[in-house]
């Protein structure tokens, strides 16, 4: 191997008066310019203008060119350029060793907040430590000194047909329709048992309270787990993960299946719910991965259906199921055949689509072709062990989540929209089993509306509000959208979300048709699908830099209101009837829906005295 692939080659820095040479024992170190060199750098600002290229608009999206050998490179601090760095490409693709790209920037890309939009972040090089690691989870002059090793392997420009993002178009809705399925599937485990609960009681002796809680003790795993699998995932990568999660996820459904004891079958639910969990936690950062921040947004509101469908549907099959006579076990049977599936879909359909881990692959590959053990990828670099980071994980979202009152806020109102949803499986038997005198499949069918309420409530956030979200991008070019103009459509969710309770309540006397309280869960449902579309991107834009952790700590909540709901929810509607009980709920919506509003008119000056939320 010759010395100049084994060494760095000299570059001048931008506003520096050293150039970088190579040192006798291969390293980079410094010396005084010559004076041509001198002479180049110290140019007049005007002289130097002159030579710079133009700048493009941002809406050029033409690459811009490199520098020639031995010219200045204007865009990195230390860019080694072409001439000077090995033209190997292992797979017929070569990593870019520099810190810094020319790279197309959007337009969407150039309204940032506080210097650092949520679409600059997710459209960096993927190589660049930040990525990696948050600030203050490594050491700041290593990371500095990763950043500037001119071995660092990135992807080979912006058009890198390895990069997720640059895979085609029908691959990557393969992709995001799988991750649907796998959190469709989860979603749909967690409900499904609310049609055998009266074959439960009968052969296991159950009591009814012990019975609600395999639907309970299932969402508690939810909040268990998302601390465990984002955090491995960002370590390992997104395929390693759903495998580890998806086989013994399975196994556990069997195990619920073969279960003789009310204890067997409750430590297998809570098994299932803790895997469950990796779909919800690693399914939408999937889509990040493949998808940039201009394309994402019907992408992500397609995706949006698949947990809120599984719930729905849950209901419906067990309960047709109940009616045909056939064992509650084969509710956990069908449990085992639907993840079994997914598993497979798994090894032979998806691929790793996490940034990182794809160039730790990449770094690996180069180092054996060229025999040069320098070059590296960020992740390699980024020294911070797994008990470190899950220490971080899981500490941080709790000290946000203490100390921001808007993400307290949101998280109390999303916390009681989920909790709803839940509830509905123990209010539905009381108002159309019991009082209409429908089968358990029938009673079912009921949740279907609420199902097409969040296919609707998806259509009018995609067709409705994404056309006017882009125009607030030209509007307010080329400062951010103020994240509060997320909200929008939750404060139009809110009123549809509370007066569906009094709908639903007040008619849901055995005297009055079965048609009314069913299609009052129609709007019900389109107000929990904007409710959640707006403040989870709210939260996104809003909460920029710990986004993950606002959104982990939001989960968490989220998730023990989802298990605590169906608790007492049998209880409430029986004791209040279901008139006045829904009422109450109804009641608790209209206090929840000026939190949006007030956030609306408020938001931005509660960012600017926020720890956590750039103002800017």
């Amino acid at each position: 191997m010759s010395e100049k692939l084994r060494a760095p080659s000299p570059a001048l820095t931008r506003r520096s008066s050293l150039t970088v040479v190579p040192s006798p024992d291969g390293g980079p170190h410094s010396s005084p310019p010559s004076p041509v060199e001198k002479k180049h750098i110290t140019e007049s600002p005007r002289d130097l203008e002159k030579a710079l290229p133009e700048p493009s608009s941002p809406h050029d999206h033409t690459p811009p060119t490199s520098p020639d050998h031995g010219e200045l490179d204007p865009v990195s601090p230390l860019s080694p350029t072409s001439p000077h760095r090995p033209h190997h490409r292992p797979h017929g693709h070569a990593p870019t060793a520099s810190y810094r790209k020319p790279r197309r920037m959007s337009t969407a890309s150039t309204r940032s907040r506080g210097g650092h939009s949520l679409h600059q972040l997710e459209e960096r090089q993927p190589g660049d430590i930040e990525e990696v690691v948050s600030p203050g989870e490594a050491d700041a002059a290593e990371i500095e000194k990763a950043k500037k090793d001119p071995y660092l392997v990135d992807w080979d420009g912006e058009d890198d047909p390895e990069n997720p993002k640059n895979w085609s178009r029908g691959y990557r809705w393969w992709l995001t329709m799988l991750a649907a399925m796998l959190t469709l599937n989860a979603s749909f485990s967690s409900s499904a048992p609310s049609g055998i609960i009266p074959s439960l009681e009968t052969e296991l002796g159950m009591s009814d309270e012990i019975a609600t809680l395999t639907i309970a003790i299932f969402v508690i795993g939810y909040c268990v787990g998302p601390l465990l699998w984002g955090p491995l995932s960002e370590s390992y990568g997104r395929r390693l993960i759903f495998l580890l999660a998806f086989v013994p996820y399975t196994l556990w459904q069997v195990g619920a299946a073969l279960s003789r004891t009310t204890a067997q079958v409750l430590i297998f639910r809570f098994l299932s719910g803790t895997f469950a969990a990796a779909p919800l936690t690693i399914a939408g950062p999937v889509l990040a991965d493949i998808w940039d921040a201009d394309t994402r947004g019907k992408a992500m509101a397609v995706f949006t259906l698949a947990p809120f469908a599984g719930p729905a549907l849950g209901p419906i099959v067990s309960g047709y199921m109940s009616v045909a006579g056939v064992s509650w076990r084969w509710v956990f049977w069908l449990l085992a055949l639907f993840a079994g599936a997914c598993t497979v879909a798994i090894i032979f359909g998806l691929p790793e689509t996490y940034t990182p881990v794809l160039l730790v692959a990449r770094a690996k590959a180069l180092r054996k072709s060229t025999g040069d053990p320098q070059y590296f990828a960020a992740l390699e670099k980024a020294e911070v062990s797994l008990r470190k980071r899950l220490s971080i994980i899981l500490g941080r979202p709790f000290k946000v989540l203490v100390m921001e009152p808007m993400l307290i806020a949101i998280t109390t109102y999303m916390s009681f929209v989920y909790g709803c949803i839940y509830l509905l499986f123990e209010a539905f038997p009381i108002v159309f089993t019991e009082g209409h005198g429908m089968n358990a499949g029938v009673s079912g069918l009921m949740f279907l509306p609420l199902f097409l309420g969040g296919v609707a409530g998806v259509a009018l956030y995609v067709w409705g509000f994404n056309p006017r979200y882009e125009r607030y991008m030209r509007i307010y070019d080329p400062k951010p959208v103020p994240p509060e103009r997320r909200l929008e459509m939750a404060i139009i969710g809110g009123p549809l979300f509370a007066i569906s309770f009094f709908w639903f309540g007040w008619t849901s006397y055995p005297s009055v048709s079965f048609w009314s309280p069913m299609m009052a869960v129609f709007p019900l449902g389109i107000g929990i699908t904007l409710i959640f579309l707006s403040l989870f991107n709210y939260i996104i834009d809003a909460y920029l830099m710990v986004a993950a952790s606002a959104m982990a700590s939001s989960t968490v909540v989220r998730s023990s209101f989802g298990a605590g709901f169906p608790l007492f929810a049998t209880q409430m509607f029986e004791k209040l009837n279901p008139r006045w009980a829904s009422t109450l709920l109804g009641c608790i919506a209209i206090l929840m829906i000026p939190i949006p509003v007030v956030l609306m008119k408020y938001g931005g000056h509660l960012r600017r005295k926020s720890k956590y939320a750039p103002s800017e």
